[in-house]
Formats: C-alpha cells, sequence, structure tokens
C-alpha cells in the first residue's frame, strides 16, 4: 500500500486532520520521506507503519481535556419559574396539577434580554478626584465612534444606564445623542471597584481586602439588579445599554457565564467597547461579543 493511501486510511479511521499532521511528523522525524539527493533509499513506508505511528493520537483520551464537572445551574438567577411557586401553594395543589401548571406558565420568561455592556472611553489619568477625571478629547472621539456604531446596529433601545462616575457619565451623554428617545438613568451600584481577588494576583494592583470586601458586595448587587432573564411581564425582547467600567463589566461576564469569578483580570476591554450579553427565557446566557472595538480605527484604540 502506497504511503498516501495508507494516510487516507488512517485519516478515515481517525476522523480528522489532526492525524494526518501527526503521522506526517512521525514519518518526517523516522527519516521515511528522505531527501531528494540522498544516496541511501528511504525505508518502505507501509500501511502498518503508518497506524502504529498514528496509534499513540488515536488511543485513549489522553491527549484530552477532562470536563471540569460542573454542572450549569439552570436557577442561577433565582428566577427559574418552579422557585416563584410558593411552597404552601406547591404543597396545596400537588392534587390539581392543572392550577400549578398555569402558574409555572405564568411566572415563565417568554422574551430574551440583550444587554450590551459599554466600557467608558478614555479619560483623564492624572486627575485628583472622579470630577476632575474627564474624557480626553481622544476619549470623547471614542465615544462618538460608539454611538455611532450602536445606532448602525439598529436596535430598538429600551434604555441606557450609566455608572455615576464622571467618566462614564460623560462617555452616555456622548452616545445618547445618537440614541434620540432613549431614556438615560445612573446607577451608583454600577461605579468602578473590586469585585472579587483576582487568580494569578497581579502585581501592580493590589487593593486592601476593605475595597474587596466592600466593592465586590455593591457590584455583586448591580450583577444581580441587571443581569437576569426576563420578567414573566415582558412580552418582546429587549434590548438594554449599560456604560460602566472595565471591572465592573468583566466580573459581569464571569458570573453570567458561570465561570470562575476571580478569573476576570485575565480579560481586556478596549475604552468605548462593546460587551454583548444575550439572555434567553430558560435562563440560558451567550457570549455575543466580547470588548468588540472593530469599528473603530486602530490610531483610536486605548485601554487605559
Amino acid at each position: 500500500m502506497s504511503f498516501r493511501r495508507a494516510v487516507r486510511l488512517v485519516c478515515g479511521l481517525a476522523g480528522g486532520s489532526a492525524v494526518l499532521v501527526a503521522v506526517a511528523a512521525a514519518a518526517d522525524a523516522r527519516g521515511t520521506f528522505g531527501d531528494a539527493g540522498s544516496r541511501e533509499s528511504p525505508r518502505k513506508w507501509t500501511s502498518l507503519a503508518v497506524l502504529q505511528a498514528a496509534q499513540t493520537w488515536t488511543s485513549g483520551n489522553q491527549h484530552t481535556v477532562p470536563p471540569s464537572g460542573n454542572a450549569w445551574d439552570h436557577n442561577w438567577d433565582k428566577r427559574e419559574p418552579l422557585s416563584l411557586v410558593n411552597t404552601r401553594k406547591k404543597e396545596e395543589k400537588q392534587g390539581s396539577s392543572g392550577d400549578l401548571s398555569a402558574e409555572l406558565d405564568s411566572n415563565k420568561p417568554k422574551a430574551t434580554r440583550h444587554i450590551l455592556l459599554i466600557r467608558h472611553s478614555q479619560y483623564n489619568l492624572n486627575g485628583s478626584g472622579d470630577k476632575e477625571r474627564t474624557l480626553t478629547a481622544l476619549g470623547r472621539q471614542q465615544a462618538e465612534l460608539t454611538g455611532q456604531r450602536l445606532a448602525e446596529l439598529g436596535l430598538k433601545y429600551d434604555v441606557l444606564i450609566h455608572s455615576t462616575m464622571m467618566r462614564a457619565t460623560e462617555t452616555a451623554q456622548i452616545i445618547s445623542k445618537y440614541l434620540p428617545g432613549v431614556e438615560k438613568v445612573s446607577c451608583d451600584l454600577l461605579r468602578e471597584g473590586a469585585p472579587i481577588e483576582p487568580v494569578p494576583p497581579v502585581g501592580h494592583w493590589k487593593p486592601e481586602a476593605v475595597q474587596y470586601h466592600e466593592d465586590g458586595a455593591r457590584i455583586e448587587a448591580a450583577f444581580r439588579r441587571y443581569i437576569h432573564r426576563a420578567d414573566a411581564k415582558q412580552k418582546e425582547d429587549s434590548y438594554e445599554i449599560i456604560v460602566c467600567h472595565a471591572n465592573v463589566i468583566r466580573y459581569f461576564v464571569c458570573r453570567a457565564l458561570q465561570f470562575p469569578p476571580e478569573g476576570w483580570l485575565r480579560m481586556g476591554l478596549n475604552n468605548g467597547s462593546i460587551t454583548w450579553l444575550t439572555i434567553r427565557p430558560s435562563g440560558r446566557v451567550a457570549l455575543r461579543t466580547l470588548g468588540d472595538s472593530g469599528f473603530m480605527p486602530p490610531d483610536k484604540l486605548t485601554r487605559s
């Protein structure tokens, strides 16, 4: 059997191009292909030799990562319909499955929530306080570009919520020019902070333990207020914009996807970027974009 035919046989058995690469590498390491100008004739490559070379790549799961074993919590937002029915009522209605079914249906979400998390634009890092940490000229340009992008998406936005910190407020004000008629709301819970001690730790940023304790509770409260499946009374899909901060957004993403929250600092977000979370009626969460800033020219991109 020719080498090429043997490879086709192996790939057919293994079902992937990765095997072809592995077999080719093994063949090359053994000097099977030989050099064109070599006087020594290369060893004949038989189908048995091909199968032996590929064996370690096709047998067992030693080259795969085992599952974590962490199951998805379907009631992560405490809005699973069954959990919203009063326990006493459930016991009373055990003999009347029709009534219980009707109540469960009345508590069942029917709409999808789309949450677009916007990181504020570049700001003056030298300001002595929050009021002096206003957007830079470049930051204002970034906010304009983000506002244009949101308008171009052509979505029917329901509300624009923003952190009360100066850089987020200014960013929201500029964005709102491109979204006339969209209600603008401020919220203290969305202010920047230290949500949870990051793992692995970083040397350049080490808040006091009390800051994690205080900020963490506040940012978690913001998560519970804004990141959840739709209310059962909501009839149509919603699109909500939240302008806030990198730490808050990264923590929200980890919590919503049920990833370890202490891994939030492993992600980076550009100023003015868009992170899009989708929450289905079933409670399933999808991350459509993370820190999208492809709508900005390269010379406008910053992370400060």
